[in-house]
C-alpha cells in the first residue's frame, strides 16, 4: 500500500518518522520511507491552508496514493474534552470563507456565489465518507472541525463561531487537506490530537508534548493493525 502522510510541521509527527526506515528525499518537503509492508511518502506542508493547498495540489498531480493521512494537533472548543484526546475529524470547513454584513456572517451560499451542494461541499462543509476496514479507526471518536487563518483567542469571536458551526476542533490545515483529497477522489483521514483549548491565549495551559505523543501512538496503532 502506498500512503501519503501530511503534516504541517515535522515536529507533530517526529515519533512516527523515527519509526520509519528512510528511503529517499523525493523533492522539496516530500520524503519516502518504508514501514512494514507500506511505502510511505511524508509531506511537510508548512503551517496554514494556503501552504497545505499548494503542496497537496502539487504532489497529487505527480503521484498516486492509496490513502492519505493528515496528522496534527488542534485546539478544542469543549473543555470537557481532555488534552491529548485524539479524534477522527470527519467534517471540516473554511469557517472564514464569506463576508461580514454588520453583525452577521454571510457564507458563499448566502452571497449566491456557490450553490448549496456544489462538489465537494455539502452546505459549505466537507464531509469525509472514506471507508476503512481498520477496527482502530472505527473505534476512534469522530468530530467536526473548522479550519482558520487566525486561531481564535477572543471570547466574542469564539462565541460567534460556535454559534455558526458548533465545532469541536480548530486547525489551520484540515479543510485544505480534505478539499484536495476529495477533488482527487483519494481515500483520506484527518487525525488530530487536542493540544489546547480555544480561549484567550494562554500557552501555560497547553500540553503539546502530550498531544504529539498520543497522536503518534494512534498513527502507529493504525499502521500496526
Amino acid at each position: 500500500m502506498y500512503i501519503l502522510v501530511v503534516a504541517a510541521t515535522a515536529l507533530e509527527i517526529k515519533p512516527l518518522i523515527e519509526s520509519f526506515t528512510f528511503v529517499a528525499i523525493k523533492e522539496t518537503n516530500l520524503t519516502t520511507y518504508k514501514y512494514r509492508d507500506f511505502d510511505i511518502d511524508v509531506l511537510i506542508t508548512g503551517i496554514g491552508m494556503v501552504a497545505t493547498a499548494f503542496y497537496m495540489g502539487k504532489i497529487l498531480q505527480s503521484y498516486r496514493y492509496d490513502v492519505a493521512i493528515n496528522a496534527g494537533i488542534a485546539g478544542c472548543f469543549d473543555k470537557k474534552i481532555k488534552l491529548g484526546d485524539v479524534f477522527n475529524i470527519t467534517t471540516d470547513c473554511f469557517s472564514e470563507l464569506g463576508a461580514d454584513n454588520g453583525e452577521y456572517f454571510l457564507s458563499l451560499i448566502d452571497l449566491k456565489l456557490i450553490e448549496n451542494n456544489s462538489f465537494p461541499f455539502n452546505n459549505m462543509e466537507l464531509i469525509n465518507d472514506s471507508v476503512f476496514k481498520s477496527k482502530f479507526i472505527h473505534q476512534m471518536s469522530k468530530a467536526k472541525g473548522i479550519t482558520v487563518n487566525t486561531i481564535h483567542g477572543n471570547e466574542e469571536a469564539i462565541h460567534k463561531v460556535r454559534q455558526l458551526y458548533n465545532p469541536l476542533t480548530e486547525s489551520m490545515e484540515g479543510a485544505a487537506f480534505m478539499y484536495a483529497c476529495m477533488l482527487q477522489n483519494l481515500k483520506h483521514i484527518q487525525i488530530r490530537s487536542i493540544s489546547n483549548y480555544i480561549e484567550k491565549r494562554n500557552k501555560a495551559s497547553w500540553n503539546i508534548p502530550l498531544a504529539i505523543n498520543n497522536l503518534n501512538r494512534s498513527l502507529l496503532s493504525i499502521l500496526d493493525e
